[in-house]
């Protein structure tokens, strides 16, 4: 007599970086990434070159993305046109469709979604590239939690700056909107994380699902 294994499974949901987390860092995305931001920080900020590289480290470590950081200390900018100016000359052709990885994710028994600090173009343009953009059932990104008129800009408009004028990973509020939006019981599922995802791991979630 086959034994059938009723109990509930431990996860419902796996959420997913993008940036080094589906693509590998060796794509050079990443560091183009950063000196695109860079760039941005002294050609349409107006930093000083001298400081721009500590600055831009200083402000990812605290903040979770260089964008917040600059909002929350002060700079004014518009977020497409930072958007555009930081992922719109990436070197996307360096992405191959990677189709083990659209296999593993297909394997997964369980909700899959995206979830990045980067606006919804970037994110589907790579996710087109490695082959696996049908492998998720939505994308939470940057528009997501910040759409057009969201409260943290109409406090900097009447003048009142908050903490965090945008809302991105890894602050807490970041994640209580992504699982409202996605419907998400926030103990039933699992977040991965840069550098921390790798096939071998993905195989390790698949068994540890299908066992379930």
């Amino acid at each position: 007599m086959e034994f059938v294994n009723s109990s509930p499974p431990r996860y419902e949901c796996l959420l997913f970086d993008l940036d080094d987390t589906l693509y590998p860092l060796s794509s050079g995305l990443s560091d183009a990434c950063t000196n695109n931001i860079i760039e941005f920080m002294v050609e349409k900020l107006g930093i000083d070159e001298d400081g721009v590289v500590e600055l831009n480290h200083i402000l990812y470590k605290k903040y979770g993305t260089t964008m917040a950081g600059l909002k929350a200390v002060g700079y004014e900018f518009d977020n497409d046109e930072y958007h555009n100016y930081v992922h719109g000359r990436l070197p996307y052709e360096n992405l191959k469709p990677d189709p083990v990885l659209r296999s593993l994710l297909l394997a997964l028994p369980c909700r899959k979604l995206v979830f990045s600090n980067s606006d919804e173009f970037h994110v589907m343009k790579a996710l087109k590239r490695l082959g696996i953009e049908d492998c998720f059932e939505r994308i939470i990104s940057f528009d997501t939690l910040n759409p057009e008129n969201n409260e943290a800009e109409v406090s900097c408009i009447t003048g009142h700056l908050p903490e965090n004028p945008v809302i991105c990973k890894p602050t807490e509020i970041a994640f209580e909107k992504a699982f409202n939006i996605a419907q998400l019981n926030p103990h039933k599922t699992v977040s991965s994380r840069k550098e921390q995802l790798n096939k071998n791991r993905l195989f390790y979630l698949s068994l540890n699902f299908l066992n379930k």
